[in-house]
């Protein structure tokens, strides 16, 4: 799939939720019904599960960030900790993005034309993320490369990370909640089976 430029209210570091063209089949099935329906398959929960991990592991390496830069952690310890997760993430995020576009949202626009539109914002959502987690990286190469230099360096760049990673943390947030809005319903409507994509 190629998207299509997007309404800049609807860009992931603007919007809010879905405009009311996208919400009717939320609408039919608002998150208080997804736990337990029955049409919530094992491939739809393992993908909500992956996007529970994303928001914790993003949340804990900010964290972590906030008690280098307290003193709380020494550096060598916030290192080994902290480098093996943040390549995890990255790598990670990359993948599951990947399969969404090449797999996923293809079955998805064809089972629900209405929800085109979406579907493109979702992707245009990906290549800012993308660019996201290359800032990020490159903050994390900064406090790597500054923890063992002198305290004033070392709170620097923790700060500096920390600033990437609220503001990653935001679109990060907004758009796995955007894109478990869109798709479970869809999911619930069709069932796993009905999509293929079992």
């Amino acid at each position: 799939m190629t998207p299509s430029p997007v309404d800049p209210q609807l860009r992931l570091d603007q919007r809010t939720g879905w405009p009311e063209e996208l919400r009717h089949l939320l609408l039919r099935y608002p998150r208080e019904v997804w736990t337990g329906h029955a049409n919530l398959g094992q491939m739809a929960q393992f993908w909500l599960d992956r996007h529970n991990m994303f928001r914790e592991l993003t949340q804990s390496l900010l964290q972590a960030t906030h008690a280098l830069r307290e003193g709380h952690v020494p550096p060598d310890q916030f290192r080994q900790w902290f480098a093996p997760r943040m390549n995890f993430l990255l790598g990670e995020l990359q993948g599951h993005h990947m399969i969404e576009d090449q797999h996923y949202f293809p079955v998805f626009v064809q089972a629900e034309k209405s929800l085109v539109k979406g579907f493109d914002i979702l992707e245009n959502d990906h290549e800012m993320i993308h660019h996201g987690l290359e800032d990020l990286a490159r903050a994390a190469q900064m406090l790597a490369g500054a923890i063992d230099g002198d305290t004033p360096l070392v709170m620097k760049a923790s700060d500096g990370f920390a600033d990437v990673t609220d503001g990653f943390l935001k679109i990060l947030r907004q758009h796995l909640d955007d894109e478990e809005d869109l798709i479970i319903p869809v999911i619930l409507d069709r069932t796993e089976a009905g999509l293929g994509i079992r």
